[in-house]
């Protein structure tokens, strides 16, 4: 760790030592925007979950636009824009009384998620470079866990559904806490330029259909959304539901369950960065999806003893070891992406990860909800396995249309490799 914070310029210390206050609020809101607005706020429960999906919907329809935009004026800019966003609706759903206001504050939000990805990795790649850029990656990442959880579990004491106050305050919180990349976009961070002004006779910058004919950024744009659609589109639809109705285990233990996931990324993030530094991304991945299916065949044996104390503890094993892989897979997709891009089309190849992560996230939950809801039970465990068997294939796929730099390796060790 110290010989990493040494290797960071200026700026990136200032942007990596924010991320777990300003990620605070965040955690704060995340697990309660659905209970406050059905229990507080009185909406019917369907009226919430709709209102809730414009936030990944808005996202998706920004992300595009956003990344055009990054590459032509920067990522600072469009960032700033997005956080005005994000601070407008969080202190407008902070008041929201009515399902129209709601979704106005929603849609805001959405913005601000739809730009802030493909921004902040784009202004990350710009402030660091090579295997620093990895470890970055994973770092940031362990960081936001650790902000997310611990607003988490405050916000899970302080909230109260009879008092609607007090979620008027956590919404509050959150809008103030945009203030601070807000603060550093201004100030320390003012000079940095995500985007090079295109030279006279340069070609035209490359738009999304010509990056996507790039046969690494098609591999990895699949890859990325199913992973995403066995991961992360799974852990607030799929796996609480399978939990409760076939694991029989009480929200207690799925709310422990989420703070063994945080627990486990923010002890072995930095233990694993060591250990994956210099070897090949698309093996890792590998590695990882390998993690993901021996956690979803323990999530599986858990419904053959429901309701047990076997079944409770089966399903923070689950957790632990889905976020063992987690941590293998933040530094490496990133990384890989914005080897691949150029300064003049960073935020591009940004925005199309986004829109992989963003179309996974969408799409897992409907999958999940369409097999559980109609007792599939199995069905939706075997298709949890087989997803990371798929990504495997995808990563062998994507190892041979990949220059080396991108997937982690040194000309030297790429070159060693190849047969004589």
């Amino acid at each position: 760790m110290r010989s990493f914070w040494t290797a960071l310029p200026a700026e990136g210390r200032w942007l990596l030592s924010t991320v777990a206050i300003q990620t605070l609020g965040r955690g704060m809101t995340l697990p309660f925007t659905i209970i406050y607005l059905h229990e507080a706020r009185g909406f019917d429960l369907g009226l919430a979950g709709a209102l809730m999906s414009i936030i990944a919907v808005t996202g998706l329809v920004v992300t595009g636009p956003g990344g055009t935009l990054i590459d032509r004026y920067g990522a600072r800019r469009i960032l700033l824009a997005g956080l005005t966003a994000m601070i407008a609706g969080c202190a407008l759903l902070a008041f929201a009384t009515s399902p129209v206001v709601a979704a106005v504050s929603l849609v805001l939000i959405g913005v601000n998620f739809g730009v802030s990805w493909p921004g902040f990795n784009a202004l990350i790649a710009t402030i660091v470079d090579g295997e620093v850029r990895q470890q970055y990656f994973g770092v940031n990442f362990a960081l936001v866990n650790l902000g997310i959880g611990a607003g988490g579990i405050f916000g899970g004491f302080f909230v109260d559904v009879h008092r609607p106050e007090t979620f008027t305050a956590i919404f509050l919180i959150d809008a103030a806490s945009s203030l601070i990349p807000m603060a550093l976009l201004l100030g320390p961070l003012r000079h940095v330029r995500t985007h090079a002004d295109p030279e006279e006779g340069s070609a035209p910058v490359d738009g999304y259909r010509e990056i996507l004919r790039r046969p690494a950024v098609l591999w990895l744009t699949l890859l990325t959304f199913l992973a995403v659609f066995i991961g992360y589109g799974q852990m607030e639809a799929g796996f609480p539901a399978f939990a409760r109705q076939v694991s029989g285990v009480s929200t207690q233990v799925i709310g422990f369950a989420f703070a063994v996931n945080t627990a486990v990324i923010v002890l072995l993030q930095f233990a694993v960065l060591k250990v994956i530094t210099g070897r090949r991304r698309t093996r890792v991945m590998q590695v990882m999806a390998l993690i993901w299916g021996v956690s979803w065949v323990l999530l599986g044996l858990t419904g053959l003893l429901p309701d047990s104390l076997a079944a409770a503890i089966g399903v923070l094993a689950f957790m632990g070891v889905f976020a063992f892989g987690e941590t293998m897979l933040q530094p490496t997709v990133p990384a890989i992406y914005n080897d691949l891009a150029s300064e003049r089309n960073r935020g591009r190849y940004n925005a199309i990860n986004s829109a992989a992560f963003q179309g996974g996230a969408i799409a897992g939950p409907v999958a999940a909800g369409l097999l559980l809801g109609e007792g599939r039970q199995l069905w939706f465990i075997v298709a949890m396995v087989a997803g990371p068997v798929l990504i495997c294939l995808l990563a062998l796929v994507l190892e041979r249309r990949i220059p080396g730099p991108a997937n982690g390796v040194t000309e030297d060790v790429e070159a060693a490799a190849k047969p004589a």
